[in-house]
């Protein structure tokens, strides 16, 4: 099974919560919206723990830090099979900074013509109802977690 760790960064401006989400780059993501968000996550194996590759992959993919303390959200399991864990922090961050690593893909499929394109191509903040929407549905339970660890 594939493993991947990720991280929720949330805000509270005026009380509001909100969280970062991001949209996968490359041209199979390019017109899709609701359910194709994600956290900043990445493909780890052992013997890195996988909150470290949460951390790893969160700088990585967005160019932000990553301010402490850690809120563990579990894992999910996603339609694909990939097994997802996540934790979620409070921090602040302008969308526009984005600096994200990239991959090669061969485009279009058979053509030879190998692309560069982000991991990441954008960032956003959204209030829950919003990010709940955009999120892949698998991912929505993150949301949950975060909301009753908030509220403890």
């Amino acid at each position: 099974m594939k493993r991947s760790a990720g991280l929720l960064m949330f805000r509270r401006p005026g009380g509001a919560l909100e969280v970062l989400l991001a949209h996968p780059g490359g041209p199979f993501w390019r017109h899709r919206d609701a359910g194709a968000w994600t956290i900043p996550k990445g493909e780890f194996a052992d013997p890195e723990r996988a909150v470290d590759a949460a951390r790893r992959e969160f700088t990585e993919e967005t160019g932000f830090a990553v301010t402490p303390p850690l809120l563990p959200l579990g894992h999910v399991v996603q339609k694909s099979g990939k097994r997802v864990s996540a934790w979620a922090f409070e921090g602040e961050c302008d969308p526009a900074r984005l600096r994200c690593n990239e991959f090669e893909l061969e485009w279009p499929p058979g053509s030879g013509r190998t692309q560069r394109h982000p991991e990441i191509d954008r960032v956003a903040w959204f209030g829950t109802a919003e990010a709940r929407r955009r999120l892949v549905p698998a991912q929505c339970v993150f949301l949950d977690r975060l909301v009753r660890t908030l509220e403890r």
